[in-house]
């Protein structure tokens, strides 16, 4: 009769053992694709210009598009870059400066500026930091609106772009998807020559 117990507390040990796994892995597998879903689509659902509209930290950056009449382009098939300056990062600029740009007069200038921010083409984190590294720690950028941004790596091992007249701007998040390109958030506004 012994035997016949340990048989049976052997024979349970181990069916408990094959149900643990076996619920373990059911649940893992939906929660990864469950997770990866919620993540990838809604960022993708919209064009570079609805993804900024749908996030209060870029309200600055959706005036200032409006008001150089990009709207229409930042909307078309792309692909773009955008390196996206947050509220903060437009905060910086003099009171005086942000609202001269915004003025009606102004709207060449002003689309000068951001469309400085955007490169032609889909270029993930991954992607810039491949051409950081081929180009021995930087990587020129042509932006459309002609001019270059210079991106390397810092200490600190997030990605700093240089603009023309020196100024230095960090890039804070990444692989913002959009259904025409990618955002990535930058803390300061960079400027053209």
């Amino acid at each position: 009769m012994n035997a016949r117990i340990l048989t049976l507390t052997v024979a349970s040990a181990a069916l408990l053992g094959l149900a643990a796994c076996n619920s373990g892995a059911e649940t893992e597998a939906p929660a990864t694709e469950v997770a990866a879903t919620e993540t990838a689509a809604p960022a993708a659902d919209g064009t570079i210009v609805a993804v900024a509209q749908g996030n209060p930290d870029f309200s600055t950056l959706v005036s200032a598009v409006t008001a150089a009449e990009l709207v229409e382009t930042l909307n078309g098939p792309g692909p773009f870059t955008v390196f996206a300056p947050n509220n903060a990062a437009f905060a910086k600029i003099p009171a005086d400066t942000l609202n001269g740009l915004l003025q009606p007069a102004q709207k060449e200038a002003l689309a000068g500026v951001l469309t400085y921010h955007v490169v032609s083409g889909r270029v993930d984190a991954a992607a810039l930091t491949q051409q950081i590294q081929a180009g021995g720690g930087t990587a020129t950028l042509t932006t459309v609106a002609g001019g270059t941004l210079t991106a390397s790596v810092g200490a600190d091992g997030s990605v700093t772009l240089t603009d023309a007249k020196g100024g230095t701007s960090k890039v804070i998040a990444t692989d913002v998807a959009a259904s025409n390109g990618v955002v990535h958030v930058i803390d300061t506004v960079v400027m053209p020559g």
